[in-house]
């Protein structure tokens, strides 16, 4: 019975750790960064994808020089942001990288106007096969951004739950991630005139 008596505080602590959330709150930190590593190949698909896009469209849009050139800017800024893995902790950092992506979007959608000009090039093949993987690019990014976004509120919630929120305040000191959000103007619906 001492025996049993002098166990009993081990057992216990035993049983308090078994419970403290540690292991789940690392598992869920690197859900996110995992989530966040298939947002960027989305990103760097759709970055490789666009020059091929260009050079494609060039060859018949000799005086769309403009568009060309900023969508080729919009990329290289895009390829010039170095992402760290702060970027998730950090709010500006986020929305600097989501301002840039969306300049590119801008930059792509200009450009696809730019080809309804060209009869030639809607029926060219290259393009078409382009356009499909980019477009297929572009539902990958949203697939990503959505999970991304779900691993985010799953970590978000684990540390900030009760015993986690202890043992994080005590141990580990993790910070909330940051989601992705709607770029601005986004709630407004655009207006299509016929």
């Amino acid at each position: 019975m001492k025996r049993f008596m002098t166990m009993m505080p081990f057992i216990l602590l035993l049983m308090l750790l078994s419970g403290c959330g540690y292991n789940t709150m690392q598992a869920n930190e690197e859900a996110v960064t995992a989530a966040w590593g298939n947002v960027e190949s989305s990103y760097q698909r759709r970055a490789d994808l666009i020059p091929n896009l260009v050079e494609v469209v060039k060859g018949y849009a000799k005086h769309e020089a403009d568009t060309l050139k900023a969508v080729t800017e919009a990329r290289a800024k895009v390829g010039s942001m170095q992402v760290s893995k702060d970027v998730l902790n950090n709010p500006q950092s986020m929305n600097k990288f989501q301002q840039a992506q969306g300049e590119l979007s801008g930059a792509l959608s200009r450009l696809m106007v730019v080809v309804e000009k060209y009869p030639d090039l809607k029926a060219n093949q290259n393009f078409l096969d382009l356009q499909k993987q980019l477009e297929g690019t572009e539902n990958r990014i949203n697939v990503a951004r959505e999970r991304y976004n779900q691993a985010v509120q799953v970590f978000n919630t684990s540390i900030r739950t009760f015993p986690n929120s202890l043992t994080n305040s005590m141990m580990l000191h993790l910070q909330r991630k940051e989601p992705f959000k709607a770029e601005e103007g986004a709630k407004v619906a655009p207006k299509v005139k016929f």
